[in-house]
C-alpha cells in the first residue's frame, strides 16, 4: 500500500442529517475504502452543538474521529465527554481552559494521523489567530500525516489559511457555512483543500434551518427562533488520497449525495 484516503463529511446538522449519516455511511466506506472517516458534528443536535450519545452514534456509524466549531459547547452534558480520551477535537484556538482538546492523534494499520480543529476569526468570535496558533501547533507534531478542519465563516480567510499551511499538512477542509464549495485542489506544496465541504443535513433548506423560518427572519428581522428543517438528509463530503510516504496529498474528490 502507497497511498491510503481519508473520507471526510461535513457539519451534520440536526436528525435529518444524523439520520442520513447512519444510514450512508457504511455504503460510502465500502466504496471508498477510506482509512481514516471523519466527520464534523458540531451541529448535529438540533441543528447546534453535539451531545454523548450522538457522538457515540456517529462512531458508531463508522466514524473514527469528530471534529466541532464554535458550536462545540452549546451542550453542557458535552463538557466531560470532550476531556476524557474519545477521538473528538473542538477548535485549538479556544482558551486552553475550555474542555476537550484541539488536537488528537488516530491511528490504523501503522499511520498516525494527526487530527486538528481550529475556528476562523472573521465574523466569528471567540478564536485567537489561527495562523499564528497553527505554527506553534506543527512544531510539536512529529506525524507527517496532518489533517486540519478549518471551522470558518469567510472564503477569504479559509483561503488564505489553506495557502499558509500548503507544504506543512495533508489537508485542510473547511467547514461551517454548510454549502458544498467547487474548489477542491491539490495545492503546490501538496495539501488538499477545499473552502467549505458542505453540510450532511436536510435539503431544502437554507444551510440546515427551516426555509419558512428563515425568510421570516429576513423579511421582518424580527428575532425568531431557528428550527432544523424537516426534509430529507444530503451529504456532503471529501475523499482525499494521500502518500503513505509522505503525508502528502494527492488527489481529492468532492462527495454529493
Amino acid at each position: 500500500m502507497s497511498t491510503y484516503r481519508i473520507l471526510f463529511l461535513g457539519d451534520v446538522v440536526g436528525k435529518p442529517g444524523r439520520d442520513a449519516v447512519i444510514e450512508e455511511l457504511p455504503g460510502l466506506i465500502n466504496q471508498h475504502h477510506p482509512l481514516f472517516t471523519i466527520i464534523n458534528g458540531e451541529n448535529s443536535a438540533a441543528g447546534v452543538g453535539i451531545t454523548p450519545q450522538i457522538a457515540e452514534s456517529l462512531f458508531k456509524a463508522g466514524a473514527d474521529a469528530i471534529t466541532l466549531g464554535n458550536h462545540a459547547f452549546n451542550k453542557r452534558d458535552i463538557y466531560d465527554y470532550l476531556d476524557q480520551p474519545h477521538p473528538i477535537v473542538r477548535p485549538i484556538n479556544y482558551p486552553a481552559s475550555t474542555p476537550g482538546k484541539g488536537l488528537r492523534y488516530i491511528q490504523k494499520k501503522g499511520v498516525t494521523l494527526a487530527l486538528v480543529n481550529i475556528g476562523g476569526r472573521v465574523f466569528m468570535d471567540g478564536f485567537d489567530d489561527p495562523f499564528a496558533c497553527i505554527d506553534l501547533v506543527l512544531k510539536s507534531i512529529e506525524t507527517p500525516h496532518i489533517f486540519i478542519d478549518f471551522h470558518a465563516e469567510a472564503t477569504s480567510e479559509k483561503v488564505a489559511f489553506g495557502f499558509h499551511v500548503d507544504g506543512r499538512v495533508t489537508a485542510v477542509v473547511g467547514t461551517h457555512t454548510h454549502i458544498q464549495t467547487a474548489d477542491e485542489i491539490v495545492l503546490p506544496g501538496g495539501t488538499a483543500y477545499i473552502t467549505d465541504v458542505g453540510m450532511c443535513g436536510p435539503y431544502p433548506s437554507v444551510i440546515g434551518m427551516d426555509k419558512d423560518i428563515i425568510l421570516q427572519k429576513f423579511r421582518t428581522s424580527m428575532p425568531t427562533r431557528f428550527e432544523v428543517a424537516n426534509e430529507p438528509g444530503v451529504i456532503c463530503g471529501v475523499a482525499i488520497d494521500v502518500s503513505l510516504t509522505t503525508g502528502r496529498a494527492i488527489a481529492i474528490e468532492r462527495i454529493r449525495l
